[in-house]
């Protein structure tokens, strides 16, 4: 079943989400930086939507985020964030220098391959599998994923120095990784021994954006559970 927000938006744009997911609220994050309204339609990955004929043919993968604007349907969350940003361009996100838009893909295929997928095992054994009564559950391997996200957190941490972003001025790649690291708290993982990475949470934290797609996310689950949707 799709929930659908309780917002009506005057867009063409809509997004097929799930409130939780980490890779749904970076896109949020960012569409609503740049002012771009959304239409938001809830797939309840927990009930199988996301795996119905009818969303597949959206995704073929059976994963949220998918974009549709007009007759184009965008799924993968990176690609998402480069596509609303190329064509979004004040304020500015991604930048048409070679050189920092390089920079900034750096920093969003490290979190598709390292960083994301690290959180990732941990919040599946640790939250999803007991919440859903999956067995059994791979102690060693959240381990190992736990050790993998705190060798990461230090090479972010090192990257950051005296920088105020990550790739130097703000960019699409501060959401995608602030967004990650706040689901990583669910699942236990912290960046208290990172002080570099706490300020710069902090700073991304307290942008309107963010703090508007996390209320929103908060409010959606809620109803979601008051409904059972």
């Amino acid at each position: 079943m799709i929930f659908r927000s309780p917002c009506r938006l005057n867009s063409g744009v809509k997004l097929y989400q799930f409130p939780s997911s980490p890779h749904c609220l970076m896109v949020r994050a960012v569409a609503y930086e740049l002012g771009v309204k959304l239409e938001l339609a809830t797939v309840n990955i927990f009930r199988g939507d996301s795996c119905s004929p009818a969303f597949e043919a959206l995704n073929p993968n059976g994963l949220v985020p998918v974009l549709v604007d007009g007759d184009f349907v965008l799924w993968e969350s990176n690609a998402i964030l480069t596509y609303l940003a190329s064509t979004h361009r004040y304020p500015s996100l991604l930048s048409t220098d070679a050189r920092e838009r390089a920079d900034v893909d750096r920093w969003l295929h490290w979190e598709s391959a390292h960083l994301g997928p690290a959180i990732s095992k941990v919040a599946f054994e640790r939250v999803v599998k007991p919440m859903t009564k999956q067995a059994p559950i791979d102690l060693v391997g959240a381990e190992q994923a736990t050790r993998d996200f705190k060798a990461y957190c230090r090479v972010l941490d090192a990257s950051l120095r005296d920088k105020e972003y990550i790739a130097n001025r703000l960019s699409v790649a501060d959401f995608a990784l602030a967004c990650i690291l706040n689901c990583a708290e669910m699942a236990g993982l912290q960046v208290k021994d990172f002080p570099r990475t706490q300020v710069w949470l902090r700073r991304i934290f307290a942008r309107e954006s963010v703090k508007q797609t996390l209320a929103e996310s908060r409010a959606m689950i809620e109803a979601m559970y008051r409904f059972k949707v």
